[in-house]
């Protein structure tokens, strides 16, 4: 099964990295969050990648296509430039990687359908470039099938960027930092869509996925809701991205399953 990551987008909100390069590429370890979530699908079988480029795009083709000369040693023969001979150093062997340029003002909706002319298969799995979770996705895929919906969409409780005071009258019984809250769910990514879902998107720029498709979906009962407890977290503000490498450098990162 194929699985779209959305990569266009302008990353407004973390300027301080995204003004030389798209928020897939930024780094939490050393690696694009991009690398991260494409890992945590290979942990779980998926290896085939459809990416919806846009915004910098091109800094996301070079990484792929030189991808193999700086995760690998080589010897390379001068004057044959086909002569290159590289050595196993890294574990993404059998990735496939289709990358896709979906227009630099596209919104998500219209990003997956300009998209889906490289997708084979009757159902396919979306997802956004720049979040990471320990979601069971074969779990999740397992639900769809049971689900019978055209779209199964994760529902993931996000963690409070405050402090939660247990109170007792006037004195704290119980101090949680940043604890995950409880409100209600919020759309996680980790999709699974069905190919007649592409119905409801079009290939107009101004498609957001996230407005009139689910809505409309839903409406007609054809979104279904997988629920997830466990690690989520975008990476939306510069303060995300020093949270997540802090949770990676600390041995703390949660969605490392490879």
């Amino acid at each position: 099964m194929q699985t779209l990551i959305l990569c266009g987008g302008m990353g407004t909100r973390l300027r301080e990295e995204t003004e030389y390069r798209p928020k897939p590429m930024v780094e939490i370890g050393g690696r694009p969050i991009l690398w991260h979530i494409m890992k945590c699908y290979a942990a779980h079988g998926f290896t085939d990648f459809v990416l919806c480029l846009g915004y910098k795009g091109e800094t996301i083709k070079e990484y792929f296509l030189n991808y193999e000369a700086m995760n690998n040693d080589f010897t390379v023969e001068l004057g044959k430039p086909n002569a290159v001979c590289y050595y196993d150093a890294h574990g993404e062997n059998g990735w496939r990687v289709t990358l896709a340029d979906t227009g630099m003002q596209t919104m998500t909706g219209a990003r997956i359908k300009r998209a889906s002319r490289y997708v084979s298969g009757d159902r396919f799995m979306v997802t956004y470039g720049d979040g990471v979770s320990d979601v069971d996705l074969r779990g999740l895929v397992a639900f769809h099938e049971q689900a019978k919906t055209l779209v199964t969409v994760t529902g993931v409780h996000p963690s409070s960027r405050f402090g939660e005071l247990m109170v007792e009258g006037n004195r704290v019984a119980e101090f949680s930092e940043k604890p995950q809250t409880h409100k209600g769910l919020i759309n996680g990514g980790f999709f699974v869509f069905e190919r007649k879902a592409l119905d409801y998107l079009s290939e107009d720029s101004d498609c957001v996925l996230e407005r009139e498709p689910l809505e409309r979906l839903a409406q007609a009962g054809q979104l279904s809701v997988y629920q997830h407890t466990g690690f989520w977290q975008c990476m939306d503000t510069y303060r995300d991205y020093q949270h997540l490498n802090t949770l990676w450098e600390s041995g703390g990162a949660e969605w490392k399953r490879w």
